[in-house]
């Protein structure tokens, strides 16, 4: 058997090559959109990729499934579990509960297990020729490691009322199914650490069934149905809002994009011409440099692991935006938006673009420290926004701080004062940052970052 993860730190996100040597043929499980990486992945150990599954319909990334099927002419299997609201509208090969695929020697048996969404299935992994037990469990958004997929995506970013407490009845009754699976078989879970698919998803990419059955909060808490619901749905973080278009996006027939897009330099006469039209200007440069001199009207979205998040929070899926990057990031950066599906840039300028555009034009911020926050409290009439998640905020803030989510920010500007003066926090500055560019960016120029935030507060 062959056996690859493939992972994208900027989603949290895992995807799985695993083939028959025997054979020469090989499946993807849950690929994302820049497909090119399961292109050399087969290329490189002599293999054809014949199959694709997926274990749900994802709200967090675009699965690239179609373009895979389109470049390789590979079969989709797919769940045709779930209520019919929950139904892929294109051609594939549906999947039910007890269903085998075989892939050469190798055989996937398919596993109903909602909670996570209703069509939510796992793939059981036997590899014949070495045993007839089952080796690996590849659960999608089902079990993680230490944690368990969050049931209440369909309600707070699909806005279908009444399915959380539906989706955590399911969940509870699908770990009961879980938990009489052997201890020795390998879980490869859809997300690690950083995703928004749970609250605690663990840093190590495997686990066992055994191990989850001993460490695993959920699993502690199968005697009691009510308690379950209650945890599991506390404290989750805010849904990106982007999560409400793929969920369309991953079900319904879509324009297919089978190659990275190259991205054009704009010359200075086509930059100026889209700011005159109003595109958004995305600044991916650290905090640190955008404060050193910054366009006006800009957002500071720098380009990190949770760079394609923020932008799925902010972004309209319909508009163009133009990215200020340095030209050996661009590529980086499309991947990072063709995974959610962010197509329309318009083009890029670099910094130096930028300083030689706008000169004198650019402005300037200076963060400020502890004290300087402990001084303009004691000085009064002053704002402080609190831009961290709710169940961060719950843990601990700076007394009279009011929370308003960093994501969420753009949608409550009538609640930040134009008034007296601002100061903009959030855990250790990164969330911050982005926040203060975006208030900055909507004429509120009365407004300060305390880039230190909680982390450096709370050590008081």
């Amino acid at each position: 058997m062959f056996f690859e993860l493939v992972y994208d730190k900027s989603l949290a996100q895992a995807s799985y090559v695993i083939g028959c040597q025997a054979g020469g043929v090989a499946a993807v499980i849950d690929p994302k959109r820049d497909v090119d990486t399961y292109l050399e992945i087969a290329k490189a150990n002599n293999m054809k990729i014949t199959h694709i599954l997926e274990t749900h319909i994802h709200a967090d990334f675009l699965s690239g499934s179609r373009e895979l099927a389109a470049l390789t002419g590979a079969e989709m299997y797919l769940s045709d579990m779930g209520d019919k609201d929950w139904k892929y509208e294109f051609p594939h090969n549906k999947l039910k509960h007890g269903d085998h695929v075989k892939l050469g020697n190798l055989n996937f048996e398919v596993l109903h297990t909602p909670g996570h969404t209703p069509e939510s299935i796992s793939f059981l992994l036997t590899d014949k020729p070495a045993s007839q037990e089952p080796v690996m469990l590849f659960t999608g958004d089902f079990v993680f490691v230490g944690d368990v997929g969050r049931p209440d995506l369909l309600e707070q970013a699909a806005g279908l009322k009444g399915t959380q407490d539906i989706g955590a009845a399911q969940m509870f009754d699908s770990l009961q199914t879980f938990n009489k699976l052997q201890d020795f078989i390998q879980v490869w879970p859809g997300h690690g650490a950083g995703s928004a698919c749970g609250k605690s998803l663990g840093a190590v990419p495997l686990s066992t069934v055994g191990y989850e059955k001993i460490r695993n909060w959920a699993l502690q808490m199968l005697d009691d149905k009510a308690a379950f619901r209650q945890e599991l749905l506390a404290d989750q973080p805010e849904p990106p809002r982007y999560f409400a278009m793929m969920k369309k996006l991953n079900k319904i027939d879509r324009k297919l994009l089978t190659e990275v897009p190259e991205i054009q330099n704009l010359s200075q006469e086509a930059f100026e011409k889209a700011k005159k039209e109003g595109l958004k200007i995305i600044d991916v440069r650290t905090p640190e440099a955008f404060s050193k001199g910054f366009l006006q009207g800009s957002l500071n979205i720098p380009n990190t692991n949770t760079f394609s998040t923020w932008m799925g929070w902010y972004m309209d899926y319909e508009e163009s935006f133009v990215l200020i990057a340095e030209e050996e990031d661009v590529e980086d950066l499309t991947r990072k938006l063709m995974r959610i599906g962010l197509d329309n840039i318009h083009g890029f300028i670099t910094p130096g673009q930028l300083a030689d555009f706008e000169g004198k034009n650019l402005e300037s911020y200076q963060a400020i420290d502890k004290k300087e926050v402990k001084a303009k409290l004691e000085g009064g009439n002053v704002q402080v926004v609190d831009v961290r998640g709710a169940s961060e905020f719950k843990k601990g803030h700076i007394e009279g701080a009011e929370n308003l989510f960093v994501g969420k920010l753009d949608r409550n500007l009538d609640k930040v004062s134009k008034d007296k003066p601002v100061i903009v926090h959030c855990q250790s500055g990164g969330r911050a940052a982005i926040a203060y560019s975006l208030l900055r960016a909507n004429g509120f120029d009365n407004v300060v970052n305390y880039a230190g935030g909680w982390e450096d507060w709370s050590k008081s």
